[in-house]
Protein backbone atom coordinates (compact mmCIF):
# COMPACT_ATOMS: atom_id res chain seq x y z
CA UNK A 1 0.00 0.00 0.00
CA UNK A 2 1.18 3.37 -0.69
CA UNK A 3 -0.13 6.79 -0.46
CA UNK A 4 -1.41 7.94 -3.74
CA UNK A 5 -3.03 11.65 -3.28
CA UNK A 6 -3.57 14.10 -0.27
CA UNK A 7 -4.60 17.21 -0.31
CA UNK A 8 -4.41 20.80 1.44
CA UNK A 9 -8.07 22.54 0.96
CA UNK A 10 -7.45 25.88 -0.44
CA UNK A 11 -9.48 29.27 -1.01
CA UNK A 12 -9.07 29.98 -4.39
CA UNK A 13 -7.23 27.18 -7.24
CA UNK A 14 -5.73 29.71 -8.99
CA UNK A 15 -3.54 31.73 -6.73
CA UNK A 16 -3.02 27.94 -5.01
CA UNK A 17 -1.50 26.88 -8.45
CA UNK A 18 0.76 29.73 -8.75
CA UNK A 19 1.58 29.60 -5.03
CA UNK A 20 2.62 25.93 -5.47
CA UNK A 21 4.24 25.74 -8.69
CA UNK A 22 5.83 29.34 -8.84
CA UNK A 23 6.87 29.80 -5.76
CA UNK A 24 7.28 26.75 -4.08
CA UNK A 25 8.45 24.58 -6.81
CA UNK A 26 5.67 21.55 -7.92
CA UNK A 27 4.53 20.74 -11.00
CA UNK A 28 1.17 20.39 -12.32
CA UNK A 29 0.16 16.40 -12.73
CA UNK A 30 -3.77 16.56 -13.57
CA UNK A 31 -5.54 19.72 -14.60
CA UNK A 32 -9.47 18.60 -15.23
CA UNK A 33 -12.11 21.00 -15.31
CA UNK A 34 -14.90 20.08 -13.39
CA UNK A 35 -17.69 22.49 -12.69
CA UNK A 36 -17.21 25.53 -10.59
CA UNK A 37 -13.81 23.71 -9.88
CA UNK A 38 -10.78 21.47 -11.07
CA UNK A 39 -9.34 18.50 -10.08
CA UNK A 40 -5.96 20.42 -9.73
CA UNK A 41 -3.37 18.40 -8.58
CA UNK A 42 1.23 18.99 -8.18
CA UNK A 43 3.65 16.72 -7.61
CA UNK A 44 7.38 17.20 -6.88
CA UNK A 45 9.78 17.68 -9.93
CA UNK A 46 11.97 15.18 -8.25
CA UNK A 47 9.46 12.85 -7.94
CA UNK A 48 7.25 12.81 -10.98
CA UNK A 49 4.95 9.44 -10.37
CA UNK A 50 4.89 9.65 -6.41
CA UNK A 51 2.44 11.16 -4.18
CA UNK A 52 0.57 14.32 -5.72
CA UNK A 53 -1.23 17.24 -3.93
CA UNK A 54 -4.85 18.09 -4.44
CA UNK A 55 -5.52 21.54 -3.84
CA UNK A 56 -9.12 21.44 -2.89
CA UNK A 57 -11.32 23.89 -2.76
CA UNK A 58 -12.64 24.77 0.53
CA UNK A 59 -16.32 24.87 -0.72
CA UNK A 60 -17.51 21.71 2.06
CA UNK A 61 -19.02 23.97 4.55
CA UNK A 62 -16.86 22.20 7.57
CA UNK A 63 -14.14 23.67 5.97
CA UNK A 64 -13.48 27.19 6.85
CA UNK A 65 -14.26 26.21 10.30
CA UNK A 66 -11.26 23.55 10.23
CA UNK A 67 -8.48 25.32 8.32
CA UNK A 68 -9.42 28.72 10.48
CA UNK A 69 -8.93 26.43 13.92
CA UNK A 70 -5.69 24.81 12.51
CA UNK A 71 -4.24 28.35 11.43
CA UNK A 72 -5.19 30.03 14.60
CA UNK A 73 -3.43 27.55 16.61
CA UNK A 74 0.01 27.12 14.16
CA UNK A 75 -1.12 23.99 13.18
CA UNK A 76 0.43 22.99 9.79
CA UNK A 77 -1.80 21.59 7.37
CA UNK A 78 1.02 19.79 5.09
CA UNK A 79 4.62 19.21 5.73
CA UNK A 80 7.12 19.19 3.30
CA UNK A 81 10.69 17.86 3.08
CA UNK A 82 13.23 19.91 1.65
CA UNK A 83 17.16 19.20 1.39
CA UNK A 84 18.53 22.74 2.42
CA UNK A 85 16.10 24.43 4.54
CA UNK A 86 18.65 27.59 4.93
CA UNK A 87 18.52 27.62 1.34
CA UNK A 88 15.67 27.17 1.05
CA UNK A 89 13.84 29.74 3.08
CA UNK A 90 16.08 31.88 1.69
CA UNK A 91 14.86 31.89 -2.01
CA UNK A 92 11.56 32.05 -0.70
CA UNK A 93 11.72 34.89 1.31
CA UNK A 94 13.24 36.60 -1.64
CA UNK A 95 10.17 35.36 -3.68
CA UNK A 96 8.20 37.17 -1.05
CA UNK A 97 7.04 34.24 1.02
CA UNK A 98 5.89 35.06 4.81
CA UNK A 99 7.02 32.47 7.47
CA UNK A 100 5.31 32.25 10.53
CA UNK A 101 8.21 30.18 12.15
CA UNK A 102 11.47 30.65 10.89
CA UNK A 103 14.04 27.63 10.51
CA UNK A 104 14.79 26.05 13.55
CA UNK A 105 16.11 22.73 15.29
CA UNK A 106 13.40 20.37 16.33
CA UNK A 107 15.12 17.57 17.34
CA UNK A 108 15.57 14.47 14.19
CA UNK A 109 14.67 17.63 11.90
CA UNK A 110 15.12 21.22 11.51
CA UNK A 111 11.84 23.19 10.57
CA UNK A 112 9.94 26.05 9.58
CA UNK A 113 6.37 26.84 9.15
CA UNK A 114 5.07 29.09 5.84
CA UNK A 115 1.81 30.80 5.10
CA UNK A 116 0.48 29.75 1.27
CA UNK A 117 -1.22 32.70 0.60
CA UNK A 118 -4.72 30.56 0.58
CA UNK A 119 -5.65 29.82 4.06
CA UNK A 120 -2.80 26.98 5.05
CA UNK A 121 0.37 27.04 7.09
CA UNK A 122 2.55 24.41 5.54
CA UNK A 123 5.66 22.98 7.02
CA UNK A 124 8.99 22.35 5.38
CA UNK A 125 11.70 20.37 6.83
CA UNK A 126 15.12 19.14 6.69
CA UNK A 127 16.03 15.98 8.19
CA UNK A 128 19.16 15.95 10.28
CA UNK A 129 22.32 14.58 9.15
Amino acid sequence: MEIYITNVFVDDQAKALHFYTNLLGFEVKHDIPMGEFRWLTVISKKHPNGTELLLEPSSHPAVPTYKSALFSDGIPAASFKVDNLDKEYARLINLGVKFTVKPMDAGAVKMAVLNDTCGNLIQLIEMAA
